[in-house]
Order: C-alpha cells, then structure tokens, then sequence
C-alpha cells in the first residue's frame, strides 16, 4: 500500500471512523468494560478527533483504517477487523513516520498493538500507570530507534 492510498478524513467520515474505532476496540482491546467503551466513544467523537490530525485508508471507497497525528506523536491508529493483516497499519504508521513521527503511547494490555510497534522498530521508553483519563490501564511510552 503506498502514501497515495492515504486520504485526509473529513467529519463526514466520523461516522465510518467511530465503526472503525469500536470494531477495533473491541476485537483488540479485551481489557476493556462495555461501561469503558461507552465511557471512551463520545469523547474519542466529540474531543479526540477534533484534536489530531487524521488520514484514512480507503477499499472499494470504504474506509478500512485510521490514524490520527499530533503533538509529534501517533495518537490513534485503528484498523478495522476485517482488514487486519493486509499490511494497512504498517503503511498508516510508515505515512506518519515519513513525515518526521517517532513517539506512539500504547495500552500496555494490548499486546497486539505493542508488538506491532516493537516489529516497526519502536522501543519502550517509559510507562505509566495509567492512561490519559486516570484509568486505571497502563500506557507505553514508545520511540522510534531506527528507520521502520
């Protein structure tokens, strides 16, 4: 999948796009309460879109996958299930990484998604205890080391 296969998402895409981020929760994210997912989803909506800079793949027209820039950082990257493993979060990640990302924070409970960045090159460089709302989920601070 190459950089012309990346499309900005626009707020008509946001209804695709929380599909997306549920899907992928869901099917990823098994530490997770269906009271956090309902906690989670009108914020990741109303505040967390607004606030990154987000690119979509695309298939047959659909969106099939998410990543959202800021602060120098990868912020959210979400495939959905059925297009797991087609090489789209590596090409999401490798489109952030060629414009000057090299910091991610990871759910340390997903381990899938840990894995994915340490295969891209990205290492642990700190930990915290819990994520950005106080919840009691571990969060991994990773960094690029070398070209992924």
């Amino acid at each position: 999948m190459k950089n012309e296969n990346i499309y900005p998402v626009n707020k008509t895409d946001y209804p695709r796009i929380m599909e997306i981020w549920e899907a992928s929760v869901r099917a990823t994210h098994h530490f997770l309460t269906e009271a956090d997912i309902q906690f989670y989803k009108p914020l990741i909506l109303d505040q967390y879109l607004d606030a990154v800079d987000l690119h979509c793949t695309k298939a047959d027209g659909m969106i099939t996958g998410f990543l959202g820039l800021s602060d120098g950082m990868v912020q959210m990257l979400f495939i959905h299930p059925d297009s797991r493993g087609l090489g789209i979060g590596k090409a999401l990640l490798q489109f952030a990484v060629e414009k000057g990302i090299r910091k991610v924070d990871v759910n340390e409970q997903n381990q899938q998604a840990v894995g994915f960045y340490q295969h891209m090159g990205f290492v642990v460089i700190g930990r915290s205890e819990v994520d950005g709302t106080g919840k009691p989920y571990p969060i991994l601070s990773m960094e690029l080391t070398e070209q992924a």
